[in-house]
């Protein structure tokens, strides 16, 4: 028997079908377009999952459920989507729409969870049962698995790691708090991070670039061709994320933590600091519980995998 993922986001809508082994046999894409509201978005995921079916020569009598994973707040046990602000999607029974479309069972999570539960179950993290995953993108957001399973948490809303406290009374973070782990650690704030660099540093590299030219990619460029702003703001912002990190340590003692997101195709450049600042700074030190950290795996196949596997 096969499984079907949908991985819903703000831009696109990926399914793909997935066998036993976790490997996805066909996949297929639509634009999100959620100004639309959900109605025509659940119609277009309706066809896409058609299509994937179509694709693999199989039909939904082949199939034992659905899983779909979502952006925002999720109410895992009633199928709602509760908030999901970038789909302007407010207490959505998804789960039962597409129930009643296709007439198996569907099940719902956030997509950083099925992110972390993919790891788990075909990526870097195989061999682990207490993982948490942390994804540097737009925003920060995390998966945590505890004993080979998603840690929900009351209503479904745990695990929102970007929102937990870095620095009192600091940046404004796009939740209405001010000093979340979101709001230095994020590829968002390392760009700002950059732009204000550049303002300081007029003859940086950084400053020779247009304001909208300043991607995390392109302060990554900078700082390997050795200007010493660019340099300088990698290294704060590695220590952004390793303070946090450490915050996490502290609290779930992890075997393994993953960083997934665009950043993290750095390599080494982030691993390294990062791993060195946890281990000097979390409870105990290195002979404490100190995790491994390492690059998720999986990329774009992570939501996909992880929420046929719910």
């Amino acid at each position: 028997m096969y499984r079907i993922g949908i991985d819903l986001g703000g831009t696109n809508i990926a399914v793909g079908v997935v066998d036993t082994q976790h490997r996805i046999i066909s996949r297929c894409s639509a634009s999100t377009l959620a100004h639309r509201g959900a109605g025509e978005v659940i119609a277009d995921i309706c066809r896409t999952v058609e299509t994937s079916l179509h694709q693999a020569g199989l039909s939904l009598a082949d199939c034992d459920s659905i899983g779909i994973g979502t952006p925002g707040t999720c109410d895992s046990e009633c199928g709602v989507v509760v908030r999901a602000y970038n789909l302007n999607w407010f207490d959505v029974p998804v789960c039962k729409l597409l129930e009643d479309r296709f007439g198996i069972p569907v099940h719902l999570s956030n997509d950083a969870n099925c992110a972390a539960l993919a790891e788990t179950l075909a990526g870097a993290a195989v061999g682990h049962r207490n993982v948490v995953l942390v994804t540097l993108g737009t925003g920060v957001g995390g998966g945590i698995i505890i004993d080979g399973k998603i840690y929900a948490g009351m209503r479904s809303a745990g695990a929102e790691l970007g929102h937990t406290l870095l620095m009192l009374d600091g940046e404004p973070c796009t939740c209405g708090r001010r000093g979340c782990w979101e709001a230095y650690a994020s590829a968002t704030a390392l760009c700002r991070q950059a732009l204000d660099a550049a303002k300081k540093n007029p003859f940086s590299a950084l400053a020779q670039l247009r304001s909208e030219s300043i991607t995390g990619k392109a302060v990554f460029d900078a700082a390997a061709a050795g200007d010493s702003a660019a340099c300088a703001v990698i290294d704060r912002y590695c220590q952004y994320i390793a303070a946090g990190l450490t915050d996490l340590v502290n609290a779930l003692a992890p075997e393994l933590i993953l960083l997934g997101g665009g950043i993290c195709r750095q390599g080494d450049r982030i691993l390294v600091p990062i791993r060195a600042y946890v281990a000097s700074h979390c409870f105990g030190r290195r002979q404490g519980a100190m995790p491994m950290i390492a690059a998720a795996q999986l990329g774009n196949d992570a939501g996909i995998i992880g929420a046929s596997a719910l």
